[in-house]
């Protein structure tokens, strides 16, 4: 089975700082997450047109919202469910043509076909990727008592061994689930103040706020980092390379869910033909079981999902079951001023304010 490298991780992540990694096909540039360059997410698209598109990237979701308000320009963005809503309304996105996506229909509709991703009817944006954020851990150095509860994170004597991701959004999953608020989207100045009081107990305890998924395998490869709250991406690579870790979705509290897909730019200034091209590429079933195999993502094509062994989506942390979505804080849109309030506050906390 082929795996994504953390060396590739790790010169995507490296490519960040340099804008576009390599110039391919210039009639379309893709602005993304570092390690989505990886061709074979979008086989059919290098198939049709003998070369990959243009890659730019960005760090987190506001980082990328900021820049293009700052007249970057490209023609595809991958931005991720709760974000999307805010590009709608500062005019960043183009409605999507639905009938030149082939595979729409094979869409799981609990993600195509939520409010917030449309207006006026039209859709802005195509799910594609899914994930869990969830409590991991070095299994030789913690055991399952010593995770049992997201509080764990707070817990003094972690202190120094602890890293959470450098994401106002998973790192306000996690404060809002321990204490108690499984609906964000309905969260009150009170659940607000409570979570944010639980991110500072956390931050004296915090290691490093990992950015991308190589950052965070090396801390926890070194045995720095013993616990941390990651994406599939962290247990299936190390697991695969023979690390002692695992990651628990049924703490007391539960574990978060997010997708991300990509959504045209309203500026974009290549090819609109490329562009549906790239995303067709993405949806196809060979994209999927690539994610699901090397990467310990979901796919968004449901018909492609549902071909796949249950085992294997289970060694992944792909399982699912009643107990588990009653115990998961989906990352759903949240009302504007309560979102601009989170980016605020995580920057304090992380300031150490």
């Amino acid at each position: 089975m082929k795996r994504y490298s953390t060396a590739a991780l790790v010169a995507g992540a490296l490519a960040i700082a340099g804008g576009a990694v390599r110039a391919q096909d210039s009639e379309l540039v893709v602005f993304d997450w570092a390690g989505y360059e990886d061709p074979e997410f979008f086989a059919a698209f290098v198939e049709t047109h003998g070369a990959p598109p243009t890659f730019a990237f960005f760090g987190d979701e506001e980082e990328a919202f900021q820049k293009l308000r700052s007249g970057f320009r490209a023609d595809l963005a991958h931005p991720c469910s709760q974000s999307v809503p805010k590009w709608i309304e500062a005019g960043l996105l183009k409605p999507l043509d639905t009938s030149r996506i082939t595979l729409w229909d094979d869409l799981d509709p609990s993600f195509r076909d939520i409010p917030a991703f449309q207006k006026d009817g039209e859709y802005y944006f195509v799910p594609v990727d899914w994930g869990n954020t969830g409590l991991t851990y070095n299994t030789e150095l913690l055991s399952e008592e010593d995770v049992a509860s997201l509080q764990a994170f707070a817990d003094p004597k972690h202190a120094g061994r602890v890293s959470i991701g450098d994401s106002v959004d998973d790192a306000y999953a996690l404060a809002f689930l321990a204490t108690g608020v499984k609906d964000w989207t309905t969260a009150t100045d009170e659940q607000f103040k409570a979570a944010s009081d639980f991110l500072r107990k956390v931050h004296p305890n915090v290691r490093a706020y990992w950015s991308d998924g190589a950052s965070l395998a090396q801390l926890m490869q070194s045995g720095e980092v013993y616990l941390a709250w990651a994406w599939n991406e962290t247990f299936s690579t190390m697991s695969y390379e023979g690390h002692p870790i695992a990651m628990k979705r049924d703490t007391e509290e539960g574990a978060s869910s997010w997708v991300c897909g990509y959504a045209i730019l309203a500026d974009a200034p290549g090819s609109e033909d490329k562009a549906y091209d790239f995303i067709n590429a993405w949806l196809e079933p060979r994209s999927a079981e690539y994610i699901v195999a090397n990467w310990g993502y979901g796919h968004s094509n449901a018909a492609a999902m549902a071909e796949m062994s249950q085992e294997d989506l289970a060694a992944v942390g792909l399982e699912t079951s009643e107990n588990l979505r009653a115990g998961t804080l989906w990352q759903a849109p949240v009302p504007a001023e309560l979102r601009e309030k989170m980016i605020a506050e995580f920057e304090l906390i992380k300031a150490g304010f």
